[in-house]
């Protein structure tokens, strides 16, 4: 029988590498950090990882890899894993980032961010991630890359109004430019297309998503993205790691009397769910009243309106994890409550 209870392969991800470090846990519940080393991030380096972690654990004893949900480098991987029947879970990077300043290492490297991730998997219950729904993660892809091609049909815009705006343009060069915009509208179409054919699939999530497009700013397409870089919130348990898995989150310094920074947003998280968020903001600000009032009474606090407008982006994605997991419409006043609550917390 063994004396191992518990082994975690921590896992620092970047786009080419997997810097790893082994952990285990054994009937004196102390736990121990004692192998490290890196792999490419690519196939083969996936397979020298697991030969790596067979060769240096206990095979009666349960391993679990855990990484950060680091954009898209972590996804081959945790797919390859499960893939091959080993217990995998993905936390979010500001869970992995508080519980690292508890610890005595300061220095932060990759090797550091390794160990943290693996001790919290020793001290940590982590459910065992499941691959993503096929809808969602093709909805992802879609998405994605209907972002990529608005991105790029706007700068042709701006280089077609540039050359426009010449003494003397050229002709040949305004025709390609007014082509390769029909071409990005003509593609933009269709992904809208896939997507709506894709849900029409499911007759469960048109009626969901039809709930959180009652949320005023909250159009259908802006719902997809948000379900789709989520999972529909698979990972997410509550309003504020919604916020936190975004990057939403507020960060502050403070040592002491003398060192005390400003707040900011830590944009740790999800790009593509800020990007998401921004213009349906702006809309929620203009056409509702009580978004209007917010935005007003954040602006007189401390006079930025990009700050207040990011609040509104926050409150907005809270509210779509709201209406998601309760399965019901959008109720007016239960903004109002929240803001109750979080002034008597």
């Amino acid at each position: 029988m063994t004396d191992i209870l518990k082994q975690v392969v921590g896992i620092d991800v970047s786009q080419k590498e997997l810097v790893v470090s082994l952990g285990r846990v054994t009937r004196s519940l102390e736990p121990e950090i004692y192998a490290f080393k890196t792999f490419a991030n690519k196939l083969s380096g996936f397979a020298a990882l697991e030969i790596w972690v067979t060769r240096n654990t206990d095979q009666q004893a349960p391993v679990r890899f855990v990484m950060e949900a680091t954009g898209v480098y972590h996804e081959k991987l945790a797919y390859h894993l499960s893939e091959q029947n080993w217990e995998v879970s993905i936390v979010l990077p500001n869970k992995i980032c508080n519980f690292a300043k508890t610890l005595e290492t300061k220095t932060v490297t990759d090797k550091t961010a390794s160990q943290a991730i693996c001790q919290f998997g020793l001290g940590k219950k982590l459910n065992i991630w499941q691959p993503p729904k096929k809808i969602f993660r093709d909805l992802k892809q879609l998405t994605r890359e209907r972002d990529q091609i608005i991105a790029e049909r706007t700068v042709a815009k701006n280089q077609l109004h540039a050359e426009n705006a010449e003494a003397f343009p050229n002709n040949r060069s305004i025709a390609r430019l007014n082509e390769r915009i029909q071409l990005f509208n003509r593609q933009e179409k269709e992904i809208r297309y896939e997507i709506a054919e894709i849900i029409k699939q499911d007759e469960d999530l048109v009626e969901r998503i039809k709930n959180v497009t009652t949320i005023p700013g909250v159009a259908k397409l802006t719902t997809v993205i948000v379900l789709a870089e989520t999972n529909a919130f698979d990972m997410i348990t509550s309003r504020k790691q919604a916020s936190s898995y975004a990057g939403f989150d507020i960060i502050e310094k403070q040592s002491g009397t003398s060192v005390k920074g400003k707040p900011k947003m830590s944009k740790k998280g999800n790009k593509h769910l800020r990007k998401a968020m921004y213009m349906p903001a702006l809309a929620a600000i203009r056409h509702d009243e009580r978004f209007k009032a917010i935005f007003v009474r954040l602006v007189s606090k401390h006079g930025i309106k990009m700050k207040a407008a990011v609040a509104v982006q926050r409150k907005l994605l809270e509210l779509i994890y709201t209406v998601w997991t309760t399965n019901t419409a959008y109720d007016p006043n239960y903004l109002q409550r929240v803001i109750e609550n979080d002034k008597a917390a």
